[in-house]
C-alpha cells in the first residue's frame, strides 16, 4: 500500500478567504496551505493532503465543500509517494 499526495484549489467567497483558511487547518489537518492571488485581488488556498491510496480524494473534497465560504473545489494534482 502506498500513499496519495492530493493538492486541492479552494475557492472563497470574496473576503473570506483567511476565514476558510482558518477552518481548513482546524478540522481537517492539512500537511500544507498556501494563498496564491491568480488575478485582480482573487485569492485561491492551495491545500496539501497526504492520505492511503485505499481511500479516496472524494471525500476529502466534499469535507472542504461543506466549510461555510466554499466557493469551489478543484483537484490540482494528484500523485502516488
Amino acid at each position: 500500500m502506498g500513499e496519495v499526495a492530493v493538492l486541492f484549489k479552494v475557492y472563497a467567497d470574496s473576503g473570506q478567504e483567511d476565514k476558510v483558511g482558518n477552518e481548513i487547518k482546524e478540522q481537517l489537518k492539512p500537511q500544507a496551505m498556501q494563498f496564491e492571488e491568480v488575478a485582480f485581488g482573487i485569492k485561491v488556498i492551495k491545500v496539501m493532503f497526504v492520505h492511503s491510496d485505499t481511500s479516496g480524494s472524494s471525500e476529502i473534497e466534499e469535507m472542504i465543500k461543506k466549510i461555510p465560504g466554499v466557493n469551489e473545489v478543484e483537484i490540482a494534482e494528484e500523485t502516488l509517494i
